[in-house]
């Protein structure tokens, strides 16, 4: 089974934005669909490089997660123009 993991980071723009709920289903979502290529297009998970990825929680909202043997580990939380800053730094 995959484990999940949130940083700091992420966990405080999850409290901030008040989206907990919204964040926690798609979670357990990706987690139980995670490494099944059909599943992920109803999730909207997309490769972004070598092991980043992202997923929608809503049109306007991404969630950015590193994929490692066995664990899933969420970084970033945001809009597009957000997740594009974000990605700057990161690809």
């Amino acid at each position: 089974m995959i484990s999940i993991e949130l940083t700091k980071r992420f966990k405080k723009i999850v409290r901030e934005t008040g989206r907990e709920e919204e964040v926690s289903a798609t979670l357990r979502l990706v987690r139980d669909g995670f490494g099944n290529p059909h599943l992920h297009v109803g999730l909207s998970i997309r490769k972004l490089g070598k092991s980043l990825y992202e997923c929608r929680t809503s049109l306007a909202w991404r969630l950015i997660f590193e994929a490692q043997k066995g664990v899933l580990t969420f970084d970033f939380a945001g809009d597009h123009d957000q997740v594009l800053n974000y990605l700057r730094g990161h690809l």
